[in-house]
């Protein structure tokens, strides 16, 4: 039993891997909802492992490692398939410097993630709550555009990307908010008191209220209400 958690790791490594194929043949809908499945298999390890008491150095380890192919590296590369969609360019058919920077800004995405990560693994006072932006809240923060404009008719997603600007600046956002010392809520509850879990309420509804009104075009708003809530939290609670 005490192998279950990694292999629930695994999964989530393979999700990922997975992912990046589907992306680079431009499947970027299934791309995300494997990315989507990989976050599940994330929330799944570690529930596994504290279910069965079976933490280990090696469990820590290969979860770090599958999260940077899966929240890192994945979202990076359908950035990477958004960019060459909306500029019509390739990165073997391009020239110029100004195309091949905007062609390769999604690199700073997985560097950046492997950052945060690694700190995270040398920083005991993220027990309760994060310094930085997550990688699987970047991941769902790039993946929810993709779904919102896939299966939606919002015009949400297309403000973001509707031009290579748009994608170039949200995903340099992204990479610098996980390398940030921002205090982001953690939504692990210890007890369901609404004292103590004020930021995680207020977050759970206001999502159920996004969604309610906007359905699935709503997915997009997810990260940036969680971002302003845990602002909120950090100066209130």
């Amino acid at each position: 039993m005490k192998h279950v958690p990694n292999l629930i790791t695994s999964l989530n490594l393979a999700a990922g891997f997975i992912a990046i194929i589907f992306a680079l043949e431009g499947s970027l809908a299934t791309a995300s909802w494997l990315v989507l499945a990989a976050m599940i298999f994330d929330f799944l390890d570690g529930f596994s492992a504290r279910l069965l008491k079976a933490y280990s150095l090696l469990g820590k380890e290969l979860d770090s490692l599958a999260d940077i192919v899966s929240f890192g590296v994945a979202p990076a590369v359908i950035i990477y398939r958004l960019l060459c969609m909306v500029s019509d360019i390739s990165i073997t058919s391009t020239g110029g410097i100004l195309p091949f920077l905007i062609l390769f800004s999604p690199v700073i995405m997985p560097i950046c993630a492997g950052l945060r990560l690694a700190k995270f693994n040398n920083d005991e006072t993220q027990k309760t709550s994060f310094k930085g932006l997550p990688t699987p809240a970047n991941a769902l923060a790039v993946i929810s555009i993709v779904i919102a404009g896939s299966y939606s008719d919002t015009a949400l997603s297309n403000i973001i990307t509707g031009s290579s600007s748009g994608i170039v600046i949200f995903t340099l956002v992204l990479s610098v908010l996980m390398i940030t010392r921002i205090q982001m809520i953690s939504l692990k509850f210890t007890n369901l008191k609404f004292k103590g879990n004020e930021g995680r309420y207020l977050l759970i509804m206001l999502v159920i209220i996004a969604f309610a009104i906007m359905g699935i075009g709503a997915a997009p708003l997810i990260i940036p209400v969680y971002i302003i809530v845990s602002l909120l939290s950090w100066i209130f609670w």
